[in-house]
């Protein structure tokens, strides 16, 4: 016995000897290939083991290994993960990592919401553009100018600070989804965004995916065109912040200022950014200012749950500029406005010339999220969200010589908005993956003009059935101050004239996907069902004084349905095909068709929307080289645009129309619109194909590419049917001879190249090239030049070209990456190219018309902006 027990003791000891003889000492230290800084807090795990440990401070590292020999994986969020083996006790010196376009390791909060390409296996058409990019290009440009080197992507400026617009495919914002952390946030009444609502988001995006086309979106959204998915930050893994400040022409300036916790011991994490902006504009009396703010709370009780609260808003006012033909244009410059010039604003801090209208708003969003891990295989991620938006576009009015604005009229849109968005996710077995959800939207706008401020007059005469006919209109309220509009909005009925109504707009649905996958193939199925409703309450146009008017309560269905497959030739080659079709029920600005309409129904607007999208896809993958080929076939059919016409009353004018005069005085008589116009049946077709290319030449050079390639156009004609306020057909006509006309305000062939070379350590040189091409007028329906003996197609607007150019040095301070300053400069359009950008009109040239590049100069057109400019520098610590 005595000798087992000795033999029993020997063996065990020997085995452990071995076990520690085995093991091996490794060293190294974690850095970043970009600047060439060090990565504090980077994930060193030995490979095949829960063995691991983290980088310190100034990137070094020891690990402890279980084995003699094998391999370590070195991670870090943002950047591609790096494998090295090792054999015995090594240091492996200086270990650097790639930036990695992959967004998978920077979602860490609500990961099973947002809705990134990563979060499916079966491919998309989709351009991602990483925090890095967007902290350097960004300046005082709008998101839409962010994406405009992505394929089939159109930036149009505006005239002032926040009025940019985006076109995708061929589709405009409001056929665009646009997603933030996975919150649907176009405007639920008619599908608009308004980048002056959100000129801080770019402040705190972590990223900005383009999902072109069918996109990987569960939910039941907008999505025609495709979706943009912003990311913004959340948790910090490290601690640290940064302050900023930027110049640019016209008299920009930004400052903004960061701090981040990190993850604490206690698991708790803070950030936070404060910024405020403020700026002539390009265009003449388009001056603005603003501020930024984010707040992030997150709580890591343990390894299965991570909570963060999130809260950011971007209040602003900016003045907006006018719309005006090519000729006047052409004669003034493209900076010009034509505010009341020498009138000043005597409650605000605007001097010399009063602007034609500002927009004035805040919208601040709140979000709190919850990912819980049930299992290694099941995950529940939650997130509840509102949105109290408070604003005001105030336009001047003026008196009866035209010339002196007496008042600024505001035309006020409030909302309440709430929802939530739970979304299941398990993996059925190890190739099987299965996720189903929620997704509510709660919506109350508020509608109505009142009085912004008083300028020569004191105050406004106006009617209201609901205010017991004519009435004095005193207070004013807001001035250009966001913040007054939020803590100081009119909730006075008896001080809001022209109209004022609200309405409420409720949705629930599911949503669910199914995946299979393996190593050579993935495919998917996914779906969505709906349930709209509408609810709209009347107060100015009431039939009784003092009380207010429900309409009848609107319910419409809707669905969709996606599925799609991948096959993995081999680990460099990928095919991939989608389809999709959407059934998306009219909006509510289709069913009340007027501000002023009160709560009569648009008989014609019960139909459904019908899209049906068909792409494929190849991607290659290189060490050098990489590039993503798509084709898409995209039909928009039962598309309607509704108009109602009004009778005449009393007056003489058309009823619900304010009497035109210095006094606003509403005379609704019956209050009902007597005939509807709809044009149908609209279709739209927009295919096309789009080629990215991604290369690194050598280690300090990336040169990329795209090209898009598109054919959007009409099929079919259509016919204007006018029917009445109980949906009898008065009359069919003025057929409109549209098949094959093109689709315009977006240029239909877009190419570009950009690349970007560090000549010397931490100093880059970056420019980008894009042309335009294949650019149409906006076609009216019913016009001349579409009648069947003259149809001559939409306008052709001139191609055109921008070069933007870029610099930048990081400094470092001490051998911290962390601890450094960097420089910025921007100069876009660097040849100050002037161009159309789009067209609202579609007036063709004649003979002895005077023309600008074959474009006659009576057409409404949008100019873009000339050399701009900004130079910024950022602490790092």
């Amino acid at each position: 016995m005595k000798n087992t027990f000795k033999f029993l003791f020997l063996a065990v000891a020997l085995f452990c000897s071995a076990i520690t003889m085995a093991q091996s000492t490794i060293k190294g230290i974690v850095a970043e290939t970009e600047f060439n800084g060090l990565l504090p807090g980077a994930n060193i795990l030995e490979k095949g083991t829960t063995n691991g440990t983290t980088s310190d401070f100034d990137g070094t590292f020891t690990l402890q290994t279980q084995s003699s020999s094998g391999e370590i994986v070195i991670s870090y969020v943002g950047y591609g993960s790096l494998t090295v083996p090792f054999n015995g006790d090594a240091n492996l010196g200086r270990l650097t990592l790639e930036s990695n376009n992959s967004l998978e390791e920077i979602i860490i909060i609500g990961k099973g919401v947002i809705d990134v390409a990563e979060g499916r296996k079966t491919p998309i058409a989709v351009s991602t553009i990483k925090s890095k990019q967007i902290q350097e290009k960004t300046g005082n440009s709008d998101l839409p100018e962010i994406l405009k080197s992505t394929p089939s992507v159109q930036s149009v400026q505006g005239g002032g600070f926040g009025e940019g617009q985006l076109f995708l495919r061929g589709f405009d914002q409001s056929n665009t989804a646009f997603m933030l952390n996975g919150q649907p946030i176009n405007s639920p009444e008619d599908g608009r965004m308004f980048w002056s609502n959100w000129s801080g988001v770019l402040d705190v995006a972590q990223a900005v995916q383009v999902q072109r086309g069918l996109g990987s979106s569960k939910l039941a959204i907008s999505s025609v065109g495709g979706t943009v998915n912003i990311v913004t930050k959340t948790i910090d893994r490290r601690q640290g912040g940064s302050f900023q400040t930027l110049v640019g022409n016209d008299n920009y300036i930004k400052t903004t200022a960061s701090y981040s916790t990190g993850i604490m011991e206690n698991g708790w994490a803070f950030s936070g950014m404060l910024g405020h902006w403020q700026g002539d504009g390009y265009v003449e009396d388009t001056d603005g200012q603003g501020q930024t703010y984010f707040l992030s709370v997150g709580y890591k009780p343990n390894e299965k749950n991570i909570f963060n609260f999130l809260l950011t808003g971007a209040p602003q006012w900016h003045a907006t500029a006018g719309f005006f033909d090519l000729e006047t244009l052409l004669r003034e410059g493209r900076k010009y406005n034509d505010a009341f010039t020498g009138v000043n604003s005597p409650n605000t801090l605007q001097s010399g010339n009063y602007p034609r209208g500002r927009n004035i708003y805040h919208k601040p969003v709140a979000n709190l999220s919850w990912d819980w891990d049930l299992s290694e295989k099941s995950s529940l991620s939650t997130v509840l969200y509102g949105s109290l938006g408070r604003g005001s576009f105030a336009s001047t009015r003026t008196g009866s010589d035209r010339s002196v604005p007496t008042y600024a009229r505001g035309s006020n849109n409030n909302h309440d908005w709430y929802g939530l968005v739970s979304n299941f996710s398990t993996d059925l077995n190890e190739n099987l993956s299965l996720n189903f959800g929620a997704d509510v939207r709660l919506y109350n706008g508020v509608h109505f003009r009142d009085v912004r401020e008083f300028i020569t007059v004191d105050s406004v005469s106006a009617f209201s059935v609901y205010n017991g006919g004519s009435y004095e209109l005193t207070d004013a309220y807001g001035g250009v101050n966001p913040w007054d509009v939020t803590f100081n909005p009119n909730d006075d009925h008896a001080q809001r004239f022209g109209y004022d109504y609200e309405e409420q707009i409720n949705y629930a649905g599911v949503f669910g996907q199914l995946e299979y996958s393996n190593d050579e193939f993935s495919a998917f199925f996914q779906g969505s069902a709906s349930s709209q409703s509408h609810v709209r309450t009347e107060f100015l146009n009431a039939a009784n004084e003092g009380q207010s008017e429900d309409s009848e309560k609107v319910t419409n269905p809707g669905f969709n349905v996606k599925l799609g497959g991948a096959y993995n030739i081999n680990e460099s080659n990928i095919v991939f095909v989608n389809a999709g079709y959407y059934s998306r029920q009219p909006y509510h600005s289709d069913l009340f068709v007027d501000d002023r309409g009160g709560n009569q129904l648009n008989p014609l607007a019960d139909t459904n929307q019908k899209i049906t999208g068909f792409e494929a896809g190849y991607k290659f993958l290189g060490d050098r080289i990489s590039a993503n080929l798509n084709l898409y076939y995209t039909i928009w059919d039962d598309r309607i645009e509704y108009s109602a016409e009004d009778t005449l009353g009393a007056n003489g004018l058309p009823i619900n129309t304010s009497v035109p005069s210095t006094d606003p005085a509403f005379n609704p008589s019956d209050g009902l619109f007597d005939a509807f116009d709809q044009t149908s049946p609209l279709t739209q077709v927009h295919s096309g194909i789009e080629l990215e290319v991604f290369t690194k030449p050598f280690d300090k050079l990336n040169v990329n590419g795209y090209v898009s390639v598109g054919n959007w156009e009409y099929d079919g004609n259509v016919t204007v049917t006018r029917s009445d306020e109980d949906g009898n057909v008065i009359s069919t006509g003025n057929e409109s001879y549209i098949d094959g006309v093109k689709i315009g305000q977006a240029a239909q062939f877009t190419a570009g190249v950009n690349a970007d070379y560090e000549i010397l350590p931490r100093f880059k040189l970056d420019a980008n090239w894009n042309q335009y091409d294949n650019l149409y007028g906006n076609a009216t329906f019913g016009a001349d030049e579409f009648e069947e003996e003259d149809n001559r197609g939409a306008i052709k607007l001139p191609s055109y070209d921008t070069v933007d150019f870029g610099m930048s040095y990081k400094w470092l301070l001490g051998k911290e990456a962390q601890n450094s300053l960097q420089f910025r400069v921007n100069i876009n359009n660097l040849f100050d190219e002037v161009y159309i950008e789009n067209s609202r009109t579609n007036i063709h040239a004649e003979e002895g018309d005077v023309t600008y590049k074959g474009v006659n100069v009576s057409n409404g057109v949008r100019l873009g902006y000339g050399r701009t400019w900004n130079v910024s520098m950022r602490y790092n610590f």
